[in-house]
């Protein structure tokens, strides 16, 4: 008698990557951190304006089991302008970002750092109260990364500026670690219901 095969693992929808070549010219050690100054000031207003959105958005989820739609795309837009701005700052990819926000779930495809997180039409209204709570073990796991992640940042600084190319290992380490944290933050912000896990695939 046979083992049935297990079932297959379904993709959390927050979805998340990077599509760059592992070398960067040197100088972008120092020169992507400078040039991203003006995307950081800009990317510091619209965080400003997600903080409302969640707030209005907790209150139609609570009373519509709903999150304005228009608004999730924004939400979404800003996450997915974020995870740009990091890639950039963190010179593991060349091309400068945009300042325009696409405010659509599904990635338009026009920038290497690339994220989704599709729409849900319905979402828990008890779960609103204690997503917080649940995130916690979540947020314990990001914390250890994150230094493992300052490790890694220091060795991928020096191994930029000598040798022009991000390790491979290290830099699907730093993808994967901000993969679960952006999965976290989509959480706790209510765009979704799916538990964030602790996978950083």
């Amino acid at each position: 008698m046979t083992t049935p095969a297990p079932p297959p693992a379904v993709a959390h929808p927050v979805q998340l990557d990077l599509n760059a070549p592992l070398a960067v010219a040197r100088w972008r050690v120092i020169g992507n951190p400078v040039m991203a100054i003006p995307l950081a000031l800009y990317l510091y207003l619209l965080t400003i304006v997600v903080g409302v959105i969640t707030f209005i958005a907790w209150f139609a989820i609570l009373f519509t089991g709903k999150y304005p739609e228009s608004m999730f795309g924004f939400a979404a837009g800003v996450m997915r302008y974020q995870w740009r701005l990091i890639t950039f700052y963190l010179y593991m990819r060349e091309p400068y970002p945009t300042f325009t926000l696409v405010s659509t779930t599904a990635d338009p495809g026009d920038d290497p750092a690339t994220f989704s997180i599709p729409y849900p039409e319905k979402l828990s209204r008890g779960l609103i109260f204690v997503k917080g709570l649940l995130v916690i073990p979540v947020m314990f796991v990001l914390m250890v990364l994150l230094i493992g992640a300052f490790v890694v940042m220091v060795i991928g600084f020096f191994a930029v500026l000598f040798t022009g190319k991000w390790p491979e290992g290290m830099r699907k380490y730093m993808i994967g670690l901000f993969r679960l944290s952006f999965r976290a933050n989509a959480y706790t912000n209510l765009m979704t219901d799916v538990y964030p896990g602790f996978s950083t695939q």
